[in-house]
C-alpha cells in the first residue's frame, strides 16, 4: 500500500480515509501532499476554543503534531514513528469559522530520528499563526 498515494488521492478533499480517528475528528482537507511535505486546511470549529474565544494553543499544537504524523505516513516507512517532543511558538491565533493552513517539511531524515517543521497560517498565508518543530523516532516493529 502506497500510503503517499492515498494521502494524494484526497487532494482537495477532507482526509475521511485516515487510520487516525483523532485526525478524523480535525477533519482536513488535504491541500497538497510529496513525500516529506504536506499542507492541510482546517476550519476552525467552536470546540476548539479558548475562553477569549480564540483557537486554543492545545489545538494548534495538536493540528501540529497530527500533520506532523502525517508527513510520517507520507514517507512509506515500514517502521512506526513516534513523537519524542514539540516546540512551539505561538505568533497568533484564529475565531471560529476561519480557514487555517499547516503546513510541514522534513528538516532532516536520519536512520532513527527525523526532524520537522510545521507552520500555521490564516487562509490567505498573511499572517503566521504559530511555527513548530518536532523530533520524531523510528520504532522497530
Amino acid at each position: 500500500m502506497d500510503k503517499l498515494k492515498i494521502l494524494q488521492s484526497f487532494i482537495g478533499k477532507e482526509f475521511t480515509a485516515s487510520p487516525s480517528p483523532f485526525m478524523r475528528w480535525l477533519n482536513p482537507v488535504i491541500i497538497s501532499a510529496e513525500e516529506g511535505q504536506i499542507e492541510f486546511q482546517y476550519t476552525v470549529r467552536e470546540e476548539w476554543l479558548n475562553p477569549m474565544g480564540n483557537l486554543h494553543g492545545g489545538v494548534t499544537a495538536a493540528i501540529m503534531d497530527d500533520i506532523i504524523g502525517a508527513t510520517m505516513f507520507s514517507l512509506n516507512e515500514k517502521n512506526f514513528i513516534v513523537t519524542v517532543n514539540n516546540t512551539i511558538d505561538y505568533f497568533s491565533t484564529a475565531k471560529e469559522n476561519d480557514i487555517i493552513v499547516a503546513e510541514t517539511k522534513i528538516i532532516k531524515r536520519g536512520k532513527q530520528f527525523v526532524n520537522t517543521q510545521c507552520e500555521i497560517w490564516n487562509a490567505d498565508k498573511t499572517r503566521i499563526i504559530a511555527r513548530g518543530t518536532s523530533n520524531l523516532f523510528k520504532i522497530n516493529n
